[in-house]
């Protein structure tokens, strides 16, 4: 008789933008992929009662908490997904890591230095693992631009250009909401989007921002109140405003651990830009270039090439043999939004499954959280050069 698929029971605390994208993964993973584990979704924590059953219902958990300790110390949960604002991320991940959970937590992976460096202790002492969301990753273009990059096909790394770009708080009415608020989101444009860009830049080249030149701004600095701070957009309740506390842009200069330079965009003030997540890099023998809103393209050039035959190459990143694709639809019909969380779910339910460690690790969060430091510190310095902590 063949041996049951172990169970694995996820409680995820929050349920709002990121809660619902993680739950249609947890959903999505064992129908379109062969698990190791079978992901339970046993229980979602709010601290809104009826907010909160509601949220489960309809996303397909069996049972709703309001208090997150109450989910963390429940025996059918193996796995705490952390889906809240930055400000809880330190309690709930140390929280769970000390109850022997497996931890998800969104990125960035705390608010400061020193709280990602408590969680990176608990993580260590924990007989939980720990991944930090830089779900991105887990596109396939991207996938294959860091293999290509690994394999030398552009050569030495020269140039790392970055952007991340939105549009959503362009117009100065759009109301206050809590990734506006220093005191929750830490940051703003820098911690929420810019983090991203930093961690994809390091992750395809697989060097580390060794030092960084930085400006942030703040063009709007008060706005309508929101009636709502859950989710990532809000409505106005009126004529009410208060003070947005965080940057709505971010740009700085870096330097790359290889000897290459690097230039990073942050900002939620890019009319027309949805999430425009730009990466090209130069090397000595040729460059990638990808754009998040063509995501299943990778623009390739290949410096050795003849010059009557040089050119960008658009490889369309949906064949089987890419990362992940072989999992869904036939070749050319291509991924969204949603499939790399579903493949965020597969990758640490199989290392969890496996007994090691999954990536990205607290520990590379921590080296992420590091820069965004540097990046504040140089921009309240008048953009001095300023070095990234190294680990201590």
């Amino acid at each position: 008789m063949t041996e049951a698929v172990p169970r694995l029971g996820i409680g995820m605390v929050g349920y709002a933008f990121m809660g619902v994208a993680h739950s249609q993964a947890w959903r999505n993973a064992p129908r379109f992929f062969d698990l190791p584990m079978r992901p339970d979704m046993a229980v979602v924590a709010g601290r809104d009662e009826a907010a909160v059953n509601a949220a489960a219902s309809k996303l397909g958990w069996s049972s709703a908490e309001t208090d997150w300790k109450a989910l963390v110390s429940r025996d059918d949960v193996d796995l705490v997904d952390i889906c809240t604002p930055g400000d809880t991320h330190a309690e709930i991940a140390i929280a769970a890591l000390e109850a022997g959970k497996h931890v998800l937590c969104e990125k960035p992976l705390a608010n400061s230095v020193q709280e990602a460096e408590a969680m990176v202790r608990a993580a260590q002492a924990s007989t939980g693992t720990a991944m930090v969301g830089f779900t991105y990753r887990r596109v396939p273009a991207v996938q294959l631009a860091r293999t290509l990059v690994a394999d030398g096909r552009i050569g030495t790394v020269r140039h790392v250009r970055a952007q991340y770009l939105q549009d959503w708080i362009a117009d100065p009415q759009a109301p206050l909401s809590w990734r506006l608020d220093k005191q929750k989101a830490g940051s703003g444009a820098l911690g929420d989007i810019g983090a991203h860009v930093v961690d994809l830049a390091q992750f395809v080249t697989g060097e580390s921002v060794t030092g960084v030149s930085a400006v942030l701004e703040t063009f709007v600095k008060e706005r309508p109140v929101a009636d709502s701070f859950g989710g990532l957009h809000g409505t106005s309740s009126g004529t009410e405003t208060g003070p947005v506390t965080v940057d709505d842009a971010a740009i700085f200069l870096g330097r790359m651990s290889g000897g290459g330079l690097a230039t990073f965009e942050a900002t939620r003030f890019a009319w027309g830009r949805k999430n425009a997540i730009r990466l090209e890099i130069n090397g000595s023998h040729g460059s990638l270039a990808f754009d998040f809103e063509d995501m299943n393209v990778l623009h390739y050039f290949d410096a050795t090439q003849p010059a009557p035959e040089a050119g960008f190459r658009r490889i369309v990143v949906t064949e089987p043999e890419h990362a992940y694709v072989a999992n869904w639809w036939p070749a050319g019909h291509g991924l969204g939004y949603e499939h790399a969380f579903t493949h965020q779910a597969v990758d640490l339910i199989t290392a969890i499954a496996e007994h090691r460690q999954p990536e990205p690790s607290f520990a590379d969060g921590l080296v992420v959280q590091r820069v965004l430091a540097a990046v504040e510190q140089s921009a309240a310095n008048d953009s001095t050069w300023t070095l990234v902590q190294k680990e201590s």
